[in-house]
């Protein structure tokens, strides 16, 4: 039975062995119907091997996989409402881009009008129409991407599964991309799930992201949820840069906790997570934006004092790389707000500044 009440995807307790090699480790997932949900993580993390497991190329070694109500073992790729597009495109390099996206359509129960109709919808919706006559070497990498999708749709699948879909692209055309892919979802309502290792490309395009790693899902939750709210050491280094640092919780008052860092010479501020107990340890997690920098001493709450061992100018903003008393490392980001020379820097090379930040800017980790 299919349309059943629920998630439209439930992953349960799902593992892939290869010999002795445990590749997927007991994922339970559930996805909506609608949603653009991204597989975020390394080379090896098992990220591709769940999303074959979707397609139907390999067989769970243990636990089940539900698509609209339906379980799925024992069904082949060829009977589930599935279309897989591959980071590779695989466009037929003799075709048009029309007879690309066509032969999507060869096998469908559908007259030659209604193949004709179908195609012009999809060269509509992917905005290739005039370019219908070309072949995939004559048109753009974009352009590519795009005839690819298409031909992925023309077959109204329930399901789309996109396996590093924009990893060919160079990178002003992949933030391009983004976008008309989002926009594309939006029109069609289909389901997309992402595979990905750029943690940009996933918070841009994803609804919600799961972090992998070794096998193992480590986190589920929007982008920002897992950019300001990591739930371990290695979310919050996988996602974003960040300057970690080793602490001890000293005092617990309220929704504060005061941290001894070592690092940082002294006694700071933080907000205070659920299980901290006085004497524990910690890790402090900070982002280089939530770090302020200056020459000046500021009157503000957890400052400390570093040197500016490097930067890096972007135009729009800079990065520092402050070298704190005890040797370690902070990062510091700054905005360019104005525009000026090397001279209007915040900070330059050898500098001592200053940096602060607020107690709700530090992530407390304990894991």
């Amino acid at each position: 039975m299919t349309g059943e009440p629920g998630p439209f995807i439930r992953i349960e307790g799902v593992s892939k062995r290869f010999g002795t090699f445990e590749a997927v480790k007991d994922v339970n997932l559930t996805i909506d119907k609608g949603e653009i949900f991204a597989l975020l993580g390394g080379s090896g993390c098992g990220k591709t091997t769940l999303l074959r497991m979707l397609a139907g190329f390999e067989e769970p070694s243990a636990g089940r996989i539900f698509i609209d109500g339906q379980d799925m073992a024992g069904t082949p790729p060829w009977d589930r409402a599935v279309h897989m597009m591959f980071q590779s495109y695989a466009l037929f390099p003799h075709m048009s881009v029309e007879r690309n996206i066509a032969y999507g359509l060869k096998h469908e129960r559908l007259t030659t009008a209604q193949r004709r109709d179908r195609v012009r919808e999809m060269l509509d919706l992917v905005q290739l129409t005039q370019f219908a006559e070309r072949k995939p070497h004559q048109i753009s990498g974009g352009q590519r991407q795009r005839v690819a999708l298409a031909r992925a749709l023309a077959r109204q699948p329930k399901l789309l599964l996109l396996d590093e879909p924009l990893a060919a692209l160079d990178k002003k055309l992949r933030e391009h991309t983004q976008f008309e892919l989002m926009s594309i979802q939006q029109r069609t309502g289909v389901t997309f799930i992402v595979v990905t290792h750029d943690q940009e490309e996933a918070m841009t395009l994803a609804d919600r992201i799961a972090v992998m790693d070794r096998g193992t899902v480590r986190q589920v939750g929007s982008a920002g949820e897992i950019y300001e709210y990591p739930n371990s050491r290695f979310v919050a280094g996988f996602i974003g840069t960040v300057s970690t640092f080793p602490g001890r919780v000293v005092r617990l008052t309220g929704d504060l906790a005061e941290i001894d860092i070592p690092a940082m010479n002294g006694t700071f501020a933080a907000r205070a997570v659920p299980g901290l107990t006085e004497g524990r340890n910690v890790t402090v997690a900070l982002r280089p934006e939530k770090v302020q920098i200056s020459k000046i001493c500021p009157d503000a709450v957890n400052v400390f004092e570093g040197q500016v061992k490097d930067l890096a100018y972007f135009g729009k903003d800079s990065l520092y790389r402050v070298t704190l008393p005890a040797g370690d490392l902070i990062l510091a980001h700054a905005v360019n707000a104005r525009r000026g020379s090397d001279s209007d820097r915040t900070a330059d090379w050898d500098d001592k500044v200053w940096l602060s930040f607020e107690p709700a800017s530090a992530i407390l980790l304990t894991d």
